[in-house]
């Protein structure tokens, strides 16, 4: 019997070895460990202090759990989620496949995206739990700036689940097979710690080599790929995926097709009750005057009313002066962003109210409208 973290058996002898692969330890096993550990009265939550616990413990191994749960002890004389967060966020970033988020957006820091925020809770909290019947996820398609980042990464903390961000740039490894052993360790990592959010963000940059991988790279970036579609159809695990892009155009048809995704959502510029909502939030935020002018702000995104807010607070100005440092994405992307929508017409999910997304002819025009500034400012 050999026992090894990485199986590297010489052709000579394969022919000689069974090759077993142990998996992470379950929800069962890691409560037998807990109460191994925690031996007397009060060290071990119950309830949903227990649950918060088990889920912290997902994705450990049981030699790592087990310390883990010492560490807590001796800390704190009792058994806490906090502790173990903080071992695994530091395991996980040594691991290099991907990273433990743990932010502290919500959803009420977010302005709009109505209809999207009612999705997924729905889906996450709310819906009917039968056998084999699992969320699956969203690709969120959208103006850069419109807060496809920030929503993926107020999810976790609105439902109650760890974030995990796969960089799939940092599964690449530079020896023959290296990188289809990262894939496959990160998506059971994944699976192991469900309930979970995993989020992959500016997903078609990732994806970009895929098409002409035999050529560039012997193919490895397709058999990652290959691999990371067939866990999207065929998982099993509560693992919600969210994606995020810039540009549809460049994604394999493939990737958002029925059964991958629960939904493709666009995301476009904030209307003018969300953009209403975005300032006063970033106005409390930065603790700016409520009462001043505000900017002309028709085609502006929720990042660049934040920043312009930002900018206020940052040099001592009032909003207008700060606006005269922002050009919006829909002035000097114009064309893009019209691409963007026209595509998106009829073929995604509204993120800010409830249907399928149409195109308007207002929303043409802002894209394309040139900045009118105050006359009083000059």
């Amino acid at each position: 019997m050999v026992l090894a973290p990485v199986i590297q058996v010489p052709i000579e002898l394969e022919k000689l070895f069974v090759i077993v692969e142990h998996d992470l330890p379950t929800r069962e096993q890691l409560l037998d460990l807990a109460r191994g550990v925690a031996t007397e009265d009060g060290d071990l939550p119950s309830g949903p202090p227990l649950d918060a616990l088990l889920d912290a413990a997902a994705g450990l191994t049981r030699y790592e759990a087990e310390s883990a749960f010492s560490l807590s002890l001796v800390r704190h004389n009792a058994l806490r989620p906090d502790v173990l967060w903080e071992l695994k966020s530091g395991m996980l970033k040594k691991s290099g496949l991907m990273q433990l988020y743990r932010g502290q957006e919500a959803f009420d820091q977010l302005g709009g995206l109505e209809s999207l925020k009612a999705f997924c809770c729905r889906a996450l909290r709310y819906g009917v739990r039968r056998a084999g019947v699992r969320p699956r996820g969203v690709l969120l398609l959208g103006v850069p700036g419109s807060g496809k980042s920030a929503f993926a990464k107020a999810l976790g903390n609105e439902t109650g689940r760890p974030t995990l961000t796969l960089d799939v740039g940092s599964l690449m490894g530079s020896l023959v097979g290296e990188s289809e052993r990262n894939i496959r360790q990160a998506l059971r990592i994944a699976d192991a710690m469900a309930p979970a959010v995993l989020f992959l963000d500016e997903v078609e940059k990732a994806l970009s080599g895929v098409a002409s991988s035999g050529q560039t790279d012997s193919g490895v970036s397709a058999r990652l790929f290959g691999t990371f579609l067939s866990w999207l159809n065929d998982r099993t695990s509560d693992v919600f995926v969210i994606a995020t892009s810039n540009d549809a155009s460049k994604l394999p048809p493939e990737f958002s097709r029925a059964e991958r995704f629960d939904g493709v959502f666009f995301l476009d510029l904030p209307n003018r009750d969300e953009r209403r909502a975005i300032w006063n939030l970033y106005l409390e935020t930065f603790d700016l005057d409520r009462e001043q002018k505000l900017p002309t702000d028709e085609s502006w995104t929720g990042a660049e009313i934040r920043s312009c807010c930002r900018l206020a607070a940052l040099l001592d100005l009032p909003l207008t002066e700060a606006a005269r440092n922002i050009v919006p994405v829909a002035v000097t992307a114009s064309e893009s962003v019209d691409r963007l929508r026209t595509w998106a017409s009829g073929r995604c999910l509204d993120a800010t109210r409830a249907g399928i997304y149409q195109k308007s002819s207002a929303a043409s025009s802002r894209s394309s409208r040139k900045v009118v500034r105050d006359s009083s400012l000059n």
